[in-house]
């Protein structure tokens, strides 16, 4: 698929489409990350961010949303969103954000211990060109058009070792950086609605 996305027609899929829920992972088992889009002249921007190197993070140096487990203090993964979304970046959707709707449920597919069995996304609009103020979690924030990830031509794959097996894994590569995985999967599901 090529071309550009209208952020109009993404809002209306979003509210006729509710997201999938998996019901049989328990909210402690659960991460919410937050799917921010910006609409400008002609684009619709998603952020990402480039998480920070750590030797403890299965995720460490990797492209993904804002987000993260459901704490036993979040409400719901909704407020898990808001809150990691406010700790990661420093934007605080509560307040300068738009929900427009919710994503399907992703199982993570990775049995380790305390690492969440199901992620779901929360999507949400900005206006303009917010600030943002990193932590130590955060490398790096960046926008991507979405007209980029909705064109089959930017599709590319490399190669995941697991366990000592390369595995090739689709992917995207942004101006050196590669989207892939859960977040992904994610992205397509996002992408899926522009389709209907």
């Amino acid at each position: 698929m090529e071309g550009r996305i209208g952020f109009a027609d993404l809002v209306r899929s979003l509210g006729r489409r509710p997201g999938a829920v998996e019901t049989d992972v328990p909210a402690h088992r659960k991460a919410a990350v937050a799917a921010i889009l910006r609409e400008r002249p002609g684009e619709v921007d998603l952020l990402f961010i480039r998480r920070a190197e750590h030797p403890r993070d299965p995720w460490s140096g990797q492209m993904g949303l804002p987000g993260g487990r459901v704490e036993p203090a979040d409400a719901s993964p909704l407020d898990a969103a808001l809150r990691e979304t406010r700790e990661e970046v420093g934007l605080d959707l509560a307040a300068s954000g738009q929900l427009l709707g919710r994503l399907s449920e992703v199982r993570t597919h990775l049995p380790l211990g305390s690492i969440p069995h199901s992620v779901v996304p929360f999507v949400f609009s900005v206006d303009g060109d917010p600030d943002f103020a990193p932590n130590e979690e955060v490398q790096e924030v960046l926008w991507v058009p979405l007209s980029f990830l909705a064109d089959d031509a930017n599709r590319s794959a490399f190669t995941w070792v697991r366990k000592g097996l390369p595995l090739p894994m689709p992917c995207f590569r942004f101006e050196g950086r590669v989207i892939w995985g859960l977040t992904l999967r994610i992205v397509d599901d996002l992408l899926s609605l522009s389709r209907r």
